[in-house]
């Protein structure tokens, strides 16, 4: 008997402030890499798929994006407008 399948894991690559398409809001997204792998008696041996997605914290959304764009906003957040590293916190105008 052979026992075989697929297992799904969920790698958060890092977190961004985006306007959400879905609600409009200015929110924290996390950037998450989704990898899908086959599996062999309980052992996962190598990826079948892997998506890149947005999830607004606000209300939920979830949007897909591309390898390049994900690679993209994540150079974004290490390196930031600001040049202040990932996890810092960012200093905003009061008007």
């Amino acid at each position: 008997m052979i026992i075989f399948g697929t297992k799904g894991y969920l790698y958060q690559l890092a977190i961004l402030t985006l306007v959400c398409g879905q609600c409009g809001n200015p929110a924290a997204h996390t950037l998450r890499k989704r990898v899908t792998k086959f599996t062999l008696f309980f052992v996962p041996l190598f990826p079948v798929s892997t998506k890149y997605l947005t999830q607004c914290t606000f209300c939920g959304a979830e949007q897909k994006v591309t390898k390049e764009q994900a690679d993209h906003l994540q150079t974004q957040s290490t390196n930031g407008p600001s040049g202040q590293a990932y996890g810092q916190p960012q200093q905003h105008d009061r008007f």
